[in-house]
């Protein structure tokens, strides 16, 4: 059975390829865009912390021997913690100041972190083996579903819209935002506000951490997967609009879908359509889809 003039079984197959990519662009850009929403940092470090979460899921294998599920738990909260120290001694001394100061700290920290697994691990990508629970696949009849592919995508949907529930609709999530508008007035009611700050930067860097061990038994373990994916994540908060929580959920899943279908339709552009759509984006609505102009 053909449509368009294609195999289904390629174009669907193309399409789960570019969920499963618009699964991860949602995770990091969601991660971007609770950082810059609520920080006011553009994050250049992104990319790094998410090549480290699927290392530390790689360590806690092969030294440690602690499996998949567990390191969906621990590499965040390590990853996290260093993203809390980051914070604490650096950015927190940034938050008056333009974002260019910010983005130019968290790139130098970035090329710091790569630089240092490159030169411990070197260039080649270290194999993740899938859990043996998801390994095998489902016959749709139409296509091969892996059943880790499947978890990949639910279990994405599922995290990027619990954080955009905490973030948009609970107590917690509204002092959040109170504490970016007007910190003074957030103090005065008894919270700390520079830890709440601070848990929260902690919080987005765990979330790029998790897309890292996720990715891990998909893409090989390498000091290069960060690097070659934050690019494209930026391009993808820019179209859903600069600290737009839904902005990037909806964002990267749908470019991930477009992705895939230009791969099919079109292969050559397939690398540069996000940014054509990102450019056409930018002349006609500066704050991004679901961004709002300050």
């Amino acid at each position: 059975m053909e449509i368009f003039g294609v195999p289904t079984q390629v174009l669907f197959g193309q399409l789960l390829i570019g969920l499963i990519n618009g699964s991860f662009y949602a995770l990091l850009s969601l991660g971007l865009a609770v950082i810059f929403g609520l920080l006011n940092i553009i994050n250049f470090t992104h990319g790094a912390q998410y090549m480290m979460g699927a290392f530390v899921a790689y360590l806690l294998l092969n030294k440690l021997g602690i499996g998949y599920w567990w390191s969906l738990l621990i590499a965040p909260i390590i990853v996290g913690a260093t993203g809390v120290i980051i914070e604490r001694t650096m950015l927190q001394r940034l938050y008056k100041l333009d974002h260019l100061y910010g983005l130019l700290l968290t790139f130098g920290i970035a090329l710091i972190i790569q630089g240092l697994f490159r030169n411990e691990y070197g260039s080649s990508g270290q194999p993740y083996r899938v859990p043996a629970e998801l390994t095998g696949g489902t016959n749709l009849g139409f296509m091969f579903l892996p059943n880790y592919r499947a978890w990949v995508v639910v279990a994405s949907l599922i995290v990027c819209l619990a954080t955009w529930f905490v973030i948009e609709r609970t107590k917690l999530g509204a002092y959040l935002r109170a504490a970016t508008e007007n910190p003074s007035l957030v103090q005065a009611f008894g919270i700390n506000v520079p830890r709440m700050i601070t848990l929260t930067y902690g919080f987005g860097v765990g979330l790029a951490a998790l897309a890292g061990v996720m990715a891990a038994p998909i893409y090989q373990v390498s000091p290069q997967m960060g690097s070659d994916l934050i690019i494209v994540v930026f391009a993808v908060v820019v179209i859903g609009g600069m600290g737009s929580i839904m902005g990037s959920i909806v964002t990267g899943f749908g470019l991930g879908l477009i992705e895939g279908l230009t791969k099919v339709f079109y292969p050559e552009a397939s690398n540069t359509v996000i940014f054509v759509i990102m450019a056409i984006v930018l002349l006609l609505r500066p704050a991004g889809l679901f961004g709002t102009q300050k």
